[in-house]
């Protein structure tokens, strides 16, 4: 099967993880669950551990890197991220390192995948646009507001992929502590619904 396709295996505190494929080509974006669950999550879509080509990490937060290492090392699988994400999850030891500048395009196999960086509270976050050269894939999950680049960087897409998780008014009437209120809706968090 040909063109670009794309499913989430799930989105949220407890886990992160896309798959985006073209032809054979299959590369997961980030993984923040264990193992067995990302498997468990790619058998609902037909795939396998071995049907991965690659992983790409927008950043090191455990609910988008936390599974990135094991999987990478069960399935010898290459991963690919920015220097300041690879340092601020320690280095961790995996099969094949490619470490790619935020602002300049790469391709694994039959994809192009254009990072873009992000306002987030990590080291070196970015998110991407993912092309099989006739169709492009936007993806904005982590970012606490929406900078002019981002904005050129998803114009003119077939399809995006955008998360916003919080309504400002309840997360301040909400249960989390003020420091955690304070990150998610501060401007290196999360967008919310207005943005």
């Amino acid at each position: 099967m040909s063109g670009l396709r794309f499913a989430t295996l799930g989105s949220g505190s407890r886990g992160n993880a896309t798959v985006v494929a073209c032809g054979r080509t299959v590369v997961l974006m980030d993984c923040g669950f264990a193992v067995n669950e990302t498997l468990r999550r790619l058998a609902v879509l037909g795939l396998t551990g071995e049907s991965l080509c690659a992983i790409v990490v927008t950043h090191e937060h455990g609910d988008h890197m936390g599974g990135v290492a094991r999987l990478a090392r069960r399935f010898g699988l290459p991963v690919w991220l920015t220097a300041g994400t690879y340092r601020g999850a320690g280095a961790p030891r995996l099969p094949e390192v490619n470490l790619f500048n935020p602002h300049e395009p790469f391709a694994i196999q039959d994809l192009t995948i254009h990072p873009y960086p992000v306002p987030h509270d990590a080291r070196e976050p970015c998110q991407f646009v993912f092309s099989d050269g006739a169709m492009r894939l936007g993806v904005l999950s982590d970012a606490g507001h929406v900078t002019p680049h981002m904005q050129r960087s998803l114009d003119g897409l077939d399809a995006l992929m955008l998360e916003f998780n919080h309504d400002p008014d309840l997360l301040a009437r909400g249960p989390y502590p003020p420091e955690l209120q304070a990150r998610v809706g501060g401007r290196l968090g999360h967008l919310n619904n207005g943005q």
